[in-house]
This record gives C-alpha cells, sequence and structure tokens, in this order.
C-alpha cells in the first residue's frame, strides 16, 4: 500500500472532522450543514449520471485501444529507466500531498481573511479529493490490473495485457485508474469550474494535474491508466465543482 495512499484514506475524512464551518461575517453555515458533504450522495449519482457515464465509457474504450494497441507497453519499454522519469518522479509526492496540503491551507487563509468563499474552496476541493480517491478505488477492487514493474526484467516479457477481474484480486492501491491521476483532475479541475474567469490560476491547475498524470506513468502506472483517470477525475472535478459553485451564490459568497 503506497504511503501516500494511505495518508488520503486517514487525512481526507479528518479535514471533515475537524475543520470548522464558516461564520464569516453576515455569512454563516451552521454545524448541521457540514460543508465538507454538501450535496455528497448527489454529486456522487452525478458523477456517474447521464453523459458523465458516457466519460467512464470513454475512459474504458481508451484504455482497451492504448493497451491492445500495445501503446502501453511500447511507452513504458520507452521511458522505463530514462532520464525523463528523473524530472517527473517527483509527481507522485505531489501528487499525494497537494490534494492534502491545499484544503488545509485554504482553511487557514480562511480564516484569517474571513472569508466564507475560501472556505467554500477548501471544502470543495476536499470532497472531490475524496470522490476520486473513492471512485478510483471502486474500479481498482474489480479490475486488479498488475502495476509496471521497473527492474531489469521489465522489458523482456510484456504485462500491460494483464488484469485479475473478479474482487479485491488485486488491491485498490495498484492498478486501473491512476488515484493520483484522479485526484489531481478532479481537484483541479473544481478548482477550475469555482474560478473560470482566473485564467492564470487555471493553467498552473491544469499544468499541475497533466505534470502528475504524466509523472505517475513513468513511475508506478500505466499510460492508459493516467489516460483514464484524468477521464474520470475531471467528470469529478465538473460535478464537484458545479455543485459548490451554486452553494456558493445560494449563500451569496
Amino acid at each position: 500500500m503506497p504511503y501516500y495512499d494511505r495518508i488520503y484514506v486517514v487525512l481526507i475524512p479528518s479535514i471533515y472532522i475537524f475543520c470548522p464551518c464558516e461564520s464569516y461575517g453576515s455569512v454563516g453555515v451552521s454545524e448541521d450543514m457540514k460543508p465538507f458533504v454538501y450535496h455528497l450522495s448527489k454529486n456522487i449519482f452525478n458523477s456517474f449520471h447521464g453523459r458523465n457515464f458516457l466519460f467512464h465509457l470513454l475512459a474504458i474504450v481508451l484504455t482497451a485501444v492504448i493497451v491492445y494497441s500495445g501503446f502501453d507497453w511500447e511507452y513504458f519499454t520507452a521511458i522505463n529507466g530514462s532520464s525523463i522519469s528523473r524530472y517527473l518522479f517527483p509527481a507522485i509526492a505531489l501528487g499525494g500531498l497537494i490534494p492534502l496540503i491545499s484544503p488545509l491551507v485554504l482553511f487557514g487563509y480562511a480564516q484569517l481573511k474571513k472569508s466564507a468563499l475560501l472556505a467554500n474552496t477548501g471544502y470543495a476541493l476536499a470532497q472531490s479529493a475524496f470522490l476520486g480517491l473513492a471512485i478510483s478505488s471502486f474500479y481498482k477492487a474489480f479490475t486488479g490490473r498488475v502495476p509496471p514493474m521497473h527492474h531489469m526484467l521489465a522489458t523482456v516479457t510484456d504485462i500491460s495485457h494483464q488484469f485479475q477481474f473478479g474482487f479485491m484480486r488485486g488491491g485498490v492501491f495498484w492498478g486501473w485508474p491512476s488515484s493520483h491521476t484522479t485526484v489531481a483532475f478532479a481537484t483541479m479541475v473544481t478548482f477550475m469550474t469555482l474560478y473560470p474567469h482566473k485564467k492564470v490560476l487555471r493553467i498552473v491547475a491544469l499544468l499541475y494535474a497533466c505534470y502528475v498524470g504524466f509523472g505517475v506513468s513513468v513511475g508506478i502506472h500505466w499510460f492508459s491508466e493516467f489516460v483514464a483517470g484524468a477521464i474520470i477525475g475531471s467528470v469529478i472535478g465538473v460535478v464537484v465543482g458545479r455543485s459548490f459553485l451554486a452553494r456558493a451564490k445560494s449563500l451569496n459568497l
């Protein structure tokens, strides 16, 4: 079980448990509202509902194309041990830490500035990170994809086609789709949806998500797992972002 996935499981729920509800200026949110779980069940449903379900199918179809065309294996053998991996490897750590740190920083800054809008953003990022981890782990529990093996014999045997379909045959911490990528895109697309006019910040957010995705694809995931995680994470991000944007408008934030 990778270290950064362990801290997801422990700390994301802790954001909900320990961070106070907003009570800034004339805007107040009661304890009963519990912003972290705002429309949580609805957002889970909407992540699979209607056209969003088609995006999940797209992730599956693209994965099949990438795997059975041989691109996954060719990509892996090309970058395995290459110099580019040293520049992208930090993405594994950043992909685990940023989604945890950013909501906490926003909560602290919201308290300092008495800003319910920033607190709303923090809760939105926390919920999207949680859903990204939960949904990607759900898929992993049933697909059981064998991860790439970065050692001397890895380039001899093509293992990119190996899935262990069933329940928990491969656990939930390796495999398809990439949780790092799903969470990165879920949180960053949520942020981009909440702040549609912040062009520079939106570009930075997108670059970070792509860096994480490409980074894990040269370290602990297949390229197709990055692609699937980006699609599924983006769906989650749009759903959660729109939900908390509506919440902000309803509270006149």
